[in-house]
């Protein structure tokens, strides 16, 4: 508590100038928790309380002049669940933290560490985002891990062009790392991570596609000194299309390579997903995606119903039931991403697993 109250009043002191010079700064927040039924098929049987990606930013904008804004972000994770310290819960700006300028004519330039292009793309059928059944848990596994986070990253997003057109471009020098000590046979380091993606959002329309390349030193989790000794790379393509008033269909594929051919890490992702408003507040949401891995006996299915009710524009809570079904080789779970409970609790191999789980998000 002592070093996260350091970490606030420093947020706060760094902040003091620019409040001074008439800049627009809020400060923001998510408190998202859950009570969650986990059962991996085998081993594991238990409830718990889940905080999921819960959070606390300050943002800032200035004019400086009629074209151009300067923008900052710090973003930081909060846990509401008892016994989720890990070293996030203490380190300032883990989330979404940058700098930045942007012009109408030009779009924006920013630098820090924020969501890739990569992972942006999958907001169309994000439906599950950060509750139990979020698509990430067949979409970023082990070595082929691209719904990241990364550090050390500068992103150029263009203007709208075309009616709805957007480009994002970004390079993240040493990922993983503050300072690459792994060298190829040249002397050189290959830690570097490229993003291209483009996203178009227009009346009833939602799509986005996305590349995303790592180099051979690149970490491959969220280890810092987690590195693999070959380059991956994944396309993704994500849409969903608002049928009527109250209903959006949406669909996802992405393809994800690993150099290394003899592991058989290549893997297929592809699904629907859909929300539908039963009334103007409440919303039953549903999912299917498929993981198809070339090794083996390895695939996965990731299928998640839910409810949700909005008591407020600030205020939702929510029941979700999802389950994997795993081939004999595989061992996904549903529940990993994006929470405290489950994030080191690992399937059991060939066993089905399966999570309920009734939630509150409070937005402020």
């Amino acid at each position: 508590m002592k070093k996260t109250f350091i970490a606030l009043t420093l947020g706060a002191t760094v902040f003091t100038p620019i409040v001074a010079s008439a800049a627009d700064v809020k400060i923001y927040g998510r408190a998202h928790v859950s009570l969650d039924y986990l059962d991996d098929g085998k081993n594991y049987d238990e409830i718990g309380l889940s905080s999921n990606s819960s959070r606390l930013g300050f943002k800032v904008e200035q004019k400086i002049n009629d074209d151009l804004h300067v923008f900052a972000q710090i973003e930081q994770e909060i846990s509401f669940a008892s016994g989720d310290q890990d070293s996030k819960a203490v380190n300032f700006s883990t989330r979404d933290t940058f700098v930045g300028v942007k012009n109408a004519q030009y779009g924006q330039l920013r630098a820090g560490r924020f969501d890739s292009p990569f992972k942006i793309a999958r907001g169309p059928v994000n439906y599950f985002g950060d509750m139990v059944g979020d698509v990430r848990n067949v979409t970023r596994v082990g070595d082929l891990k691209f719904d990241e986070r990364n550090e050390n990253t500068l992103e150029y997003k263009s203007p709208k062009f075309a009616d709805g057109f957007n480009v994002l471009a970004a390079i993240s020098m040493n990922s993983g790392k503050e300072n690459s000590k792994i060298a190829d046979g040249e002397g050189k380091s290959d830690s570097k991570a490229y993003d291209l993606a483009l996203t178009y959002k227009k009346d009833r329309i939602d799509f986005a596609a996305a590349y995303q390349k790592y180099g051979k030193n690149a970490a491959n989790t969220a280890t810092p000194t987690a590195t693999t000794d070959s380059e991956r790379e994944a396309f993704r393509l994500a849409g969903s299309y608002k049928v009527t008033e109250d209903l959006s269909l949406g669909a996802l594929y992405q393809m994800a390579q690993f150099e290394d051919s003899a592991r058989d890490l290549d893997a297929q992702v592809w699904g629907i997903a859909g929300e539908y408003k039963l009334t103007p507040k409440t919303a039953l949401r549903g999912e299917y995606f498929y993981r198809d891995v070339e090794r083996d006996d390895a695939n996965t299915s990731l299928i998640a119903l839910g409810v949700e009710h909005k008591l407020d524009p600030a205020l939702r809570l929510y029941g979700n039931v999802a389950t994997t079904l795993n081939d004999k080789n595989a061992n996904l779970t549903p529940w990993k991403e994006g929470r405290s409970l489950g994030n080191g609790i690992s399937g059991s191999t060939g066993e089905d697993a399966l999570a309920l789980s009734l939630g509150m998000r409070y937005d402020f």
